[in-house]
């Protein structure tokens, strides 16, 4: 079967597919994140975690204010989103008071800012998946092609990350130290010229390592279950409650097994970019240290904390 999308037909069906899923999405982590501010204040130079439900972004506290709830502290209107008082009683108190004090556009506050990323990524990911299935000779109607959706998804997710990474990391110092894209240039020519590549592929391997099952897990139940659909009922037509359906179990089945490597993938961003802000070139533990280590902490727990809501974001 040949596919009957165009590239810029699947790339204008991505970007605006990776549109509604943001801002859906955001709103849920920016409630997480405004919870966590509130039981531990950020301090300057801090980094944390906002994932806009397309790709997790990390974010540089350059300016902080005091105590989120103090009465002394700088007025709310002139605060980093993130740092704004609230006195939230949980998930959904926050969801009401944020709307009624703040407007309903806060619940988006900071999406602007990682769409310039993730839009990108998310619009090469699925072009490239679903030409590179196709190219390598994938037919719903063959039961004996379904393992080409596990090598296409690995394909795509690899590209968009080792692209995309180097990026992120970019952002990262931008944010951080307020360069011009000049300086900018600059000060990656320095990296470089001290560490060589290596410097632009920090902390690509727990993101390879999470990702790339994630991806395989993903689009092989949801290729098989819309594939089976069709053999079954001789159709090119599908069930979209079911294909829906189907997508949501791969992929709460996919988080779930991935989650250990997506906590350290989150502790090493966290730890490169405040390296990054301190101006220091910290040593990192490799991705299978990093994993004895906080296994050998607290456990199961350490490694499947958010467990909830990652399952919900997915």
């Amino acid at each position: 079967m040949t596919d009957e999308l165009t590239p810029a037909q699947h790339a204008m069906s991505s970007c605006v597919g990776a549109v509604l899923t943001s801002v859906i999405m955001s709103p849920l982590d920016v409630v997480k994140i405004r919870l966590q501010a509130q039981q531990k204040p950020f301090k300057v130079g801090s980094c944390f975690i906002y994932s806009n439900g397309l790709m997790d972004c990390l974010c540089v506290c350059s300016h902080c204010h005091g105590d989120a709830n103090s009465k002394n502290s700088v007025s709310s209107r002139i605060r980093p989103w993130y740092e704004r008082p609230g006195h939230f009683n949980g998930t959904l108190d926050a969801f009401i008071k944020i709307t009624r004090t703040e407007g309903v556009t806060a619940l988006w506050s900071g999406l602007p800012p990682t769409l310039l990323m993730s839009i990108p990524s998310t619009v090469i990911y699925f072009t490239a998946y679903d030409r590179i299935k196709y190219r390598l000779g994938y037919d719903e109607h063959d039961a004996s092609t379904c393992h080409v959706p596990v090598a296409a998804g690995i394909l795509a997710r690899a590209l968009a990350v080792v692209l995309f990474n180097p990026l992120e990391l970019l952002r990262t110092k931008m944010q951080s130290s307020r360069l011009s894209y000049f300086q900018l240039k600059e000060a990656i020519k320095i990296s470089i010229g001290n560490n060589g590549l290596v410097f632009v592929m920090k902390g690509l391997g727990p993101s390879l390592l999470r990702d790339i099952p994630f991806s395989a897990i993903y689009w092989f139940g949801y290729e098989f279950t819309k594939s089976y659909q069709m053999r079954h009922y001789h159709t090119t037509d599908v069930n979209l409650i079911l294909t829906f359906a189907s997508g949501a179990v791969c992929g709460s089945l996919a988080a779930l097994l991935t989650l250990p490597f997506d906590v350290v993938k989150t502790h090493r961003q966290i730890e490169l970019g405040e390296a990054q802000v301190a101006g220091t070139s910290k040593k990192l533990v490799s991705t299978w240290a990093l994993l004895r280590e906080l296994y050998g902490k607290r456990g199961f727990t350490a490694l499947y904390a958010g467990m909830n809501m990652v399952l919900s974001l997915e």
